[in-house]
């Protein structure tokens, strides 16, 4: 099985075309080869699949490096996009996709940048899915955890994220914090935990960590979750710089029910071939 190692923002993926191969991926194949020591490693395995729908270019598929399966991968769109150009499968310059999350659009911008434009962000707290009855308070919600109390903005990209801001990101232990907020109950299915310091009205500096993934360098989708909820705290305006450890991210987002659009490029590591059971 052909496989390529990309990244975006640092942010990192094995890309696997399942356009012009047959691929069978059960979790703990993704699992091995997820694996930093003893396989591949990456945050998430990205397949490019044929369309179900004719009005769809590709189907998107996101695993977790732990082998579970995601609805999204904002920083994985671009990734996706690039490989299709260069493997030849398309040359349009704007692509529509699909993946479990709902469709979304791919432009290319410039030879090195790539738009997306997301999904409407949810904000209905069932939709999320997030359960107000082991949370405190209204949007933003308190929540209890045995490491102290946080304020959190729930928000789904497609899948869900819990915003917290703060006033000193360098000194957080994303880590311990992370892994705690991503398994609180009031988050069913778990969350992509973000936490996010706002500097002025146009910047933001985020880390992120991701369910299934631990902390990662970038994440699209909770770039686009803290736009989101810094917007509607009135923190910041339309269009934001998001800086990642692993580098920035342009979002604009208009506001409630329209789809937000993030922009930055990827990158092409390197391909290698997979001998699979």
């Amino acid at each position: 099985m052909r496989f390529f190692k990309m990244h975006s923002l640092g942010n990192d993926f094995v890309v696997i075309d399942a356009v012009t191969q047959k691929v069978d991926l059960p979790q703990e194949l993704v699992a091995s080869l997820g694996n930093r020591n003893t396989g591949i490693g990456f945050d998430q395995l990205l397949t490019i699949e044929p369309p179900k729908d004719p009005q769809v270019d590709f189907n998107y598929g996101i695993y977790n490096a732990d082998g579970s399966q995601a609805q999204q991968c904002g920083n994985g769109t671009r990734a996706v996009a690039l490989l299709v150009q260069a493997l030849g499968l398309s040359r349009k310059p704007e692509l529509v996709w699909e993946s479990a999350a709902g469709q979304f659009r791919t432009l290319f911008t410039s030879a090195d940048q790539i738009e997306t434009t997301m999904t409407i962000p949810v904000l209905d707290e069932a939709a999320i899915p997030f359960s107000t009855a082991y949370a405190e308070g209204d949007n933003p919600y308190l929540l209890s955890t045995d490491v102290g109390e946080f304020t959190v903005t729930p928000v789904s990209m497609g899948n869900p994220h819990g915003v917290i801001f703060v006033d000193d990101l360098l000194n957080l232990d994303v880590v311990q914090l992370g892994s705690t907020l991503t398994a609180h109950p009031a988050f069913p299915e778990q969350a992509n935990i973000g936490f996010c310091q706002v500097i002025d009205r146009n910047f933001i500096r985020l880390r992120v960590f991701e369910r299934g993934a631990g902390e990662t360098l970038a994440c699209g989708t909770g770039a686009c979750a803290a736009v989101v909820a810094a917007i509607m705290a009135d923190k910041v305006a339309d269009r934001v710089k998001v800086s990642l450890p692993g580098g920035k991210l342009r979002i604009r987002w208009p506001g409630p029910g329209e789809p937000i659009t993030m922009a930055a490029g990827a990158t092409l590591v390197f391909e290698g071939q997979l001998t699979v059971p």
